[in-house]
């Protein structure tokens, strides 16, 4: 019995125009999204691939039509802590209240989507890159810098971190209440700490206008990440030796601040350390808010040349 044979192939048809709106940019974005995530793993003994950026036609405006304020993009450093990630959308969601229709977005420095680049690659136009962190260190003048150096179809700004200002220790003092530290004795403030000089002197000033704003009381700076026998001289004491050193002064049940913007493992290890009262991490406190808009201001103003330092003023308008 012969077999049989197949008939042929029918004889392609010719290929219509496929609209842009819809496979072509359909296949576009799954592009994007996959090489953003695979230039997230790093093979052995390679560098990792640089981030995945948009086609210019592909990127979202930084505002509606008609609307030439830059975008808000703020910098949040990431956690491993799931709390930290909802903790900062509800912050950037009040701050969307308080100015409606400015283009708020969120980048990660690590740990947590979107990362930076990433969120810098989804815009177009301008933006001002606001650093969620609450002192100076190596993030604001390297990693940040270098994220928006490598976005250069932006015109970008960057502002200077959140602290130190009285806006800052007005939402240190009110966690403090709501910890039921009310007139507390001393207070120890717990920040994440750096090894720059700079970071050092922005928490200790920081900690000055707590205490002015608690009428005088001691307010002790302390770095979480310091060892436990200190770090190098003139950076603040590490924070179960700030707590130490307090209670040798008479105070063994001194409060702590928590000058963390979101929770994550060194919040929770200071809390665990403290024998009194531990505030909660600012969050979304209404005055934190209002200084992450106040610093989107700064950078704007310091852009046309007209800046001023507004650490005697605790009212900004927004």
């Amino acid at each position: 019995m012969k077999a049989s044979t197949p008939p042929p192939p029918p004889a392609a048809l010719p290929c219509a125009a496929v609209p842009f709106d819809s496979t072509a940019q359909l296949m576009t974005e799954i592009s994007i999204q996959l090489g953003a995530r695979l230039s997230r793993v790093r093979l052995r003994g390679l560098p990792p691939r640089p981030p995945a950026t948009r086609p210019p036609d592909a990127r979202r405006p930084a505002g509606p039509p008609g609307d030439s304020r830059p975008a808000l993009v703020a910098v949040a450093h990431g956690s491993r802590d799931p709390a930290a990630l909802r903790t900062v959308t509800a912050l950037l969601d009040r701050v969307r209240e308080l100015r409606p229709g400015l283009v708020v977005r969120l980048g990660h420095i690590e740990l947590n989507a979107p990362l930076l680049p990433d969120t810098l690659a989804e815009l177009d136009g301008r933006a001002v890159a606001v650093p969620l962190l609450l002192a100076r260190g190596h993030h604001v003048g390297h990693d940040i810098p270098a994220a928006l150096a490598g976005a250069p179809h932006l015109a970008t700004h960057l502002a200077r971190p959140l602290g130190p200002h009285p806006l800052l220790a007005e939402a240190l003092h009110a966690r403090l209440e709501e910890a039921g530290a009310r007139r507390p004795s001393a207070v120890v403030l717990a920040a994440a700490g750096s090894r720059a000089p700079e970071s050092a002197a922005d928490t200790a000033r920081t900690a000055r206008l707590l205490s002015e704003r608690l009428g005088g009381v001691p307010v002790l700076p302390a770095y979480a990440s310091a060892p436990p026998e200190g770090g190098p001289c003139g950076t603040p004491l590490s924070v179960p030796a700030a707590l130490r050193a307090l209670a040798a002064r008479g105070h063994p049940r001194p409060a702590l601040a928590s000058c963390f913007t979101a929770p994550g493992r060194f919040a929770a290890q200071c809390a665990a350390a403290a024998p009194g009262p531990a505030a909660a991490p600012l969050g979304d406190h209404p005055a934190l808010a209002r200084l992450v808009l106040h610093r989107y201001d700064q950078a704007l103003a310091a852009r046309g040349g007209c800046v001023q330092d507004t650490l005697g003023a605790a009212t900004v308008t927004v």
